[in-house]
């Protein structure tokens, strides 16, 4: 929200209260299968790597593990190609040394 405040503050309150506040706030999914869900399409999308990078490690936040988000980033090969998938695999490459590099900080 803070690097869009600038330009286009009111797109930012919607950016986040759309989807946070309407969408993942109803009931049927759990957070996990929501982040799920969010990972296959965003991966499918093709070109939305650093929306992408966001909702995996919000899947590692909610408990979903390496291998269960490499599983889902591998499986959109089949639905949408073997680029998106391949884009998709080295965005979570990217998120998973972020990741490993703050917990190593943190030891």
């Amino acid at each position: 929200m803070a690097a869009l405040a600038d330009i286009a503050p009111d797109f930012a309150t919607y950016l986040f209260e759309f989807p946070f506040g309407d969408i993942y706030s109803r009931p049927g999914l759990d957070t996990k299968a929501r982040e799920i869900a969010t990972i296959a399409a965003l991966t499918a999308m093709g070109n939305a790597a650093p929306q992408l990078k966001v909702h995996i490690e919000a899947g590692l936040n909610v408990g979903l593990s390496r291998d269960e988000i490499t599983e889902i980033i591998m499986q959109m090969a089949v639905y949408a190609g073997f680029p998106a998938a391949l884009n998709g695999l080295f965005a979570a490459k990217d998120v998973f040394a972020l990741v490993a590099e703050r917990e190593a900080a943190v030891a």
